[in-house]
Order: C-alpha cells, then sequence, then structure tokens
C-alpha cells in the first residue's frame, strides 16, 4: 500500500549538532506557561472525568485501572526530579501519545511549568512523511520543544522508546549518539519518559515499578516507562474513548509503526475488498498482543 502526505513544516537546523545529520529544533515559539498550563489543565480534567465515569465494557474499566498505575509512575518522576531535568521520547506513536496525555494531565498545577515541554525524537532512516507530518503537528499542539535527531538505523519503534537492547550487541550505534548529542546539549536531563510496553522487543526485560537506568554502553539516564503493562487492545481503548487525534497511518493497517523499508500493513487486518483487491481493517480492530508487530520486518 502506498503511503503519502504533505510535506511537513519546515524546521530550523541547529547549528550546534555535530556529525553528518543535523539536530533540529521544532518548538512552539508563540507559546506561553499560560497557554500550556490551560491544556494541561484541560487533560487533567478530561482523565479525571474518565476514572469518575462508569464505563460500560471491562476493557475500559481496565484501562482505568492501567491509567490509575501509569499516573502514579509519573507522579513518583515528578517526586523524584525537577521538571527541567525530565525529557520525553516522542515519535508520534499511539504507545508514547498515551504516556504524553497523562504525563501533561499531570502538570496544571506545577509550579516551574515552561512555555514548552523537552523531548527528542528520532526518526528512523526511512521515515514515513505522515508520521512525521503527525509527530511535528502534534508537538506543536501539545507544546512540546522538539530535538530531532536523525538517526541511520531503525531501533526506533512507535512506543517512541529506542530499543536500548537494540540490534546486534547494545543496539544501533547511531541512536546512541543521538542520545549522547542530546544530552550534552542538554545536561540537566536526568529521565526520559518513554512509552515501551511489556510485549515490546525487549520490554520483558524492564521493572515493572517503572524505573531502569540505560544499559551498558548507552549514554547514561533515567528511562521512565509508566505505560510498561498497558495491553494492545487498552492503548487504542484509551485513545478512542478519549477521542484522541492519532496518526491516520493506523487507519490504514499499520500496527506498529518504524520505518518505510521495514514496516507494513498488518497482515491480520488483510480483507478482500470489491473486485478481489487487499484492503486492511484499522489497527484498532486488531486484538491480540503478540500478533502488534506482524506487519514489521524485524
Amino acid at each position: 500500500m502506498n503511503e503519502t502526505a504533505p510535506d511537513p513544516p519546515s524546521l530550523a537546523v541547529n547549528e550546534h549538532s555535530s556529525g553528518a545529520q543535523p539536530s533540529l529544533q521544532n518548538g512552539d515559539s508563540d507559546s506561553d506557561s499560560d497557554s500550556l498550563r490551560s491544556l494541561c489543565a484541560s487533560l487533567h480534567s478530561q482523565i479525571t472525568a474518565f476514572l469518575q465515569e462508569d464505563v460500560p465494557t471491562e476493557t475500559l474499566r481496565a484501562v482505568q485501572a492501567q491509567t490509575k498505575k501509569s499516573l502514579a509512575i509519573i507522579q513518583q518522576a515528578l517526586d523524584r526530579y525537577p521538571l527541567p531535568s525530565l525529557s520525553l521520547s516522542y515519535n508520534g506513536g499511539k504507545d508514547c501519545l498515551v504516556l504524553l496525555i497523562l504525563y501533561l494531565s499531570l502538570l496544571p498545577t506545577h509550579p516551574s511549568l515552561p512555555s514548552a515541554l523537552p523531548a527528542i525524537y528520532i526518526p528512523p532512516s526511512h521515515p514515513f512523511a505522515t508520521v512525521t507530518a503527525f509527530t511535528l503537528a502534534s508537538a506543536h499542539k501539545y507544546h512540546l520543544r522538539l530535538d530531532i535527531h536523525a538517526a541511520d538505523d531503525d531501533d526506533d519503534d512507535d512506543d517512541g522508546n529506542p530499543q536500548m537492547a537494540g540490534k546486534g550487541q547494545g543496539g544501533g550505534a547511531a541512536m546512541k549518539e543521538a542520545f549522547a548529542q542530546y544530552l550534552a546539549r542538554n545536561p540537566g536531563v536526568e529521565a526520559i519518559f518513554v512509552g515501551t510496553r511489556r510485549t515490546d522487543p525487549h520490554g520483558g526485560k524492564l521493572s515493572a515499578g517503572g524505573f531502569d537506568v540505560t544499559d551498558g554502553g548507552w549514554p547514561r539516564f533515567m528511562r521512565v516507562h509508566p505505560v510498561i503493562e498497558w495491553h494492545y487492545v487498552e492503548v487504542w481503548a484509551f485513545l478512542r474513548h478519549l477521542k484522541i487525534p492519532y496518526c491516520k497511518l493506523y487507519d490504514l493497517g499499520y500496527t506498529s509503526l518504524g520505518g518505510t523499508n521495514d514496516t507494513h500493513p498488518n497482515p491480520a487486518l488483510k480483507v478482500e475488498g470489491s473486485g478481489g483487491s487487499a484492503i486492511y481493517r484499522p489497527a484498532y480492530e486488531l486484538e491480540e498482543d503478540r500478533e502488534e508487530r506482524l506487519g514489521r520486518d524485524w
């Protein structure tokens, strides 16, 4: 299935980056702390109402329980680290989108809320234009100061988490270098929120408590993974019940987003259309965690 999208918004090259691939900055320069605070207050009200709602399905009741657990982990991070020392690994995927909404919902009364929140985006070497456009647009909408580092390998996943164990021995060198550059330019960052779930590659080794220091050989920071125990259907139940906009590729049968060279519509969602042509049901109709990555080459 061919995928096209309009060109993403223009970005300014950050001249302080090193290496062949420049680091780029995208932020909401017109925003202020009041507009971010208003957004956070709105999301706080939305999440609070959801948790108090008498939901009609067992899945949504499970989502309410997962939401409470995730909020507790995020609050623990906020208690442990000053806000300027926290960042977010964000690439517009479904899992890190859930994480972002929950994170923002806890910030409306934070005393030192900035105009935009720090975040890092490491796109794959062969990005989908639609994913890039959604990531930049949603970063603007949610007031993220997005630091973009292009990588030469595809160790990133739609959870917004670099696969710290990576391919082969210790992961991709380009991914490590991207994080090393990011931390060098942002030396105050001590912890980074990531959207890893238990069923993701290498997710099975992460602690249930939600905090893990990066593996040996990687730039050192604390990974905070509040949605670690969420199931695939719970992610989609959350996004759809709360009517959170998401990347349109998911409606075309893609269930796990990487690069154009390793990501395809999920064959488990394939159905025969008119004239015998293949069409794909939307990602939210998949139910099994173990089938989520059937459209990926690794």
